[in-house]
């Protein structure tokens, strides 16, 4: 990479550290403490944990598009703002519906499209795969250190202390988006109301691409439902060292997951390589089943976010490398409207089949929507040779 594309990817990962390390910090914790929040209940302290994810995926698309014709910064400063304005507003309730009000703040900063449209156009098409999986670690990076820092913060000063926190580091990340990111020279973008969002609808490439966003995520989070009761009551591992596991676990895989990514693409083998990480993802839902004993589950957990990484590396740099330029906010945002609509209906569906069945249950959804995903880019498997040799729009 050269001094311009180190600075931006440098930049907007740590843009990315920022900003999730607050959501995720508060994952852990919000159904623990806010049960002393005024009118709590279980089910209104349920929806202030999807508030966010919901109001994400709705303005994925609006936040897109306006960041083909304003401009990337724009955009991303006002998402910062709200995601801010949220944080202080949730800070400074005792009441579960001001708690709600501030989650659904926070999540209108839906800034992700514009955030991976901007690293598209700061990385040239040869660097977008390691410039999207440097983005995808930052996510782990942020994961790794909100599950050893939340419930520290939270036991000093309750959930008010998370979002504090959380608003403070917003504001970083406006400070790190004006000061060190560059700003892109790109040409005017008069066009993207005129066709260029109805080209990425009309693309059967873009669809491929976007559902393999949206069941990937599902069936992470799903995953997570379950996955943190089979370490506690199969496995015996105490809820306060579950970091032990995660944190190893997302470097190694991410650490093996790189050069399988530049082969794909030094190759011409993208389209293989997805195809094998999604099935890789099988291996998640076989770590839920009963039988299996803790150095299985390791193995099976270490395929499946070799998989999972490796999803999140090429599916978001093939689809801003295909899309026309006047149109690659609103592909990016119908992207990131998929993986958070994922996100939403994977905990709701793994939650309600935990309840029924247990983890078995919740291994039986894996195993099916991963049959699906297979069904469905079989579908469009004419699609895939646009990968190989051009644009699909």
């Amino acid at each position: 990479m050269n001094s311009i594309e180190r600075r931006a990817l440098g930049g907007l990962a740590s843009l990315y550290v920022f900003r999730m390390l607050g959501l995720f910090m508060v994952l852990p914790v919000l159904t623990v403490y806010g049960e002393g929040y005024r009118d709590s209940t279980p089910m209104l302290l349920g929806l202030a944990m999807g508030a966010y994810g919901l109001s994400q995926a709705l303005l994925q698309i609006p936040l897109g598009l306006l960041s083909d014709r304003w401009g990337r910064k724009p955009v991303i400063y006002t998402g910062l703002a709200l995601f801010a304005l949220g944080s202080i507003v949730a800070a400074q309730t005792d009441s579960v519906y001001g708690l709600i009000v501030g989650r659904v703040l926070q999540g209108c900063g839906a800034i992700a499209a514009a955030v991976m449209a901007l690293v598209a156009d700061l990385t040239r098409d040869e660097k977008r795969g390691i410039a999207m999986a440097v983005i995808g670690a930052s996510i782990g990076v942020a994961f790794m250190l909100a599950v050893i820092l939340g419930p520290a913060l939270a036991g000093v000063g309750g959930l008010p202390a998370i979002f504090w926190l959380t608003a403070v580091l917003a504001v970083l990340g406006m400070l790190l988006v004006w000061r060190v990111v560059p700003t892109p020279q790109v040409a005017k973008r008069p066009a993207v109301f005129k066709g260029g969002f109805r080209k990425v609808l009309g693309s059967g490439l873009t669809w491929r691409l976007v559902s393999g966003a949206f069941f990937s995520h599902l069936l992470l989070t799903a995953l997570f439902v379950a996955l943190p009761l089979v370490l506690v009551d199969r496995l015996d591992w105490p809820a306060d060292e579950h970091w032990k596991l995660y944190g190893p676990l997302m470097l190694g895989t991410f650490i093996i997951m790189l050069p399988l990514m530049r082969m794909a693409e030094r190759t011409g083998k993208v389209p293989l390589a997805l195809n094998l990480a999604a099935l890789a993802l099988v291996a998640g839902s076989a770590a839920l089943l009963p039988m299996n004993g803790t150095i299985t589950v390791v193995l099976l957990l270490s395929i499946f976010f070799v998989g999972f990484n490796l999803l999140e590396a090429l599916l978001p740099a093939q689809l801003t490398r295909k899309a026309p330029e006047d149109a690659r906010g609103a592909a990016s945002g119908l992207y990131a409207t998929l993986q958070f609509f994922g996100t939403f209906v994977g905990g709701s569906l793994g939650g309600y089949l935990y309840g029924l069945g247990g983890t078995s249950a919740v291994a039986g959804l894996g195993f099916a929507v991963v049959a699906i995903w297979i069904l469905l880019w079989w579908a469009l498997r004419e699609r895939l040779s646009d990968i190989r040799e051009g644009s699909a729009y």
